[in-house]
């Protein structure tokens, strides 16, 4: 059976524990282009397009946001992925999260990327449902150019700004209302963390104003087995923004999970 998403899929199988990135909204998985360049010369990788973005399809639309978590675990099934390292940015990271409440005996460690693990308040709720309102009515251009210089850091290269504007004025508008939708009704994460039995990495950028450096301290001081790695000269995308110090950190997490060995999975919330 074919692959509900698109993906890509680079790297051998070796000893080294494979690599899962996941995008944030309203991207792709073109974001993680730099890590894509840097870690299948090691490790497989794989990085998906969820549901409503990139090339994947964006019907039947995601609902629920544990939809997302479930695309992903079917993929990696069809990959024979069986354990990994879940990395995701943004609302990527609360998928991870959502992951790692859903099959936490398949992950062998988190890479929390400039996101949060509460639930939505009613204000973000009626927020979200208005941007997909909006998003619906009008397009992605008017929103892409409204939160690029959120995005990213007003240092960020003309190039990567025109990557992530490009990213988010590609996007469906119907995919990403779906899931501007379905994120606004997900669970929190907040009690999941403390009983993480896997190693995790937190990682954000000190200009970041949508998840700011004070809730990654708040994720670190949850987790009982973390490291957090604050990036200066980054917004909300780190990754793309400082991508040779984003990598040396995810690198030296990554060579800390393959020396460890499988431990037992938690109990279930």
């Amino acid at each position: 059976m074919a692959p509900f998403l698109a993906y890509e899929d680079k790297g051998p199988d070796t000893h080294r524990v494979p690599l899962v990135l996941v995008h944030g909204h309203p991207f792709d998985r073109t974001m993680w282009a730099p890590q894509l360049e840097r870690f299948p010369g090691t490790r497989r990788v794989v990085a998906p397009d969820l549901r409503g973005y990139g090339a994947s399809p964006t019907t039947p639309a995601v609902t629920d946001f544990s939809g997302f978590a479930r695309d992903i675990e079917a993929l990696l099934d069809e990959l024979k992925v069986e354990s990994f390292v879940l990395a995701g940015l943004s609302m990527g990271g609360q998928i991870v999260m959502d992951c790692y409440r859903l099959f936490p005996e398949r992950v062998r460690g988190l890479v929390l990327a400039d996101t949060f693990p509460s639930a939505e308040t009613p204000e973000g709720v009626r927020t979200r449902d208005a941007t997909a309102d909006r998003l619906l009515a009008e397009g992605m251009r008017g929103y892409a150019d409204e939160v690029l210089e959120r995005m990213v850091s007003p240092s960020a290269s003309a190039e990567v700004k025109a990557h992530v504007h490009d990213m988010m004025t590609a996007t469906a508008p119907e995919g990403a209302a779906a899931a501007l939708r379905a994120r606004a009704r997900r669970p929190d994460y907040a009690a999941l963390l403390p009983r993480v039995s896997v190693p995790a990495l937190v990682v954000v950028g000190a200009g970041d104003t949508f998840t700011p450096v004070s809730d990654a301290r708040a994720m670190h001081a949850a987790l009982p087995d973390a490291a957090l790695h604050i990036i200066d000269g980054a917004a909300h995308m780190p990754n793309l923004e400082r991508p040779d110090e984003f990598d040396s950190a995810l690198e030296e997490f990554l060579a800390r999970v393959d020396a460890r060995q499988p431990s037992p999975a938690p109990p279930r919330l």
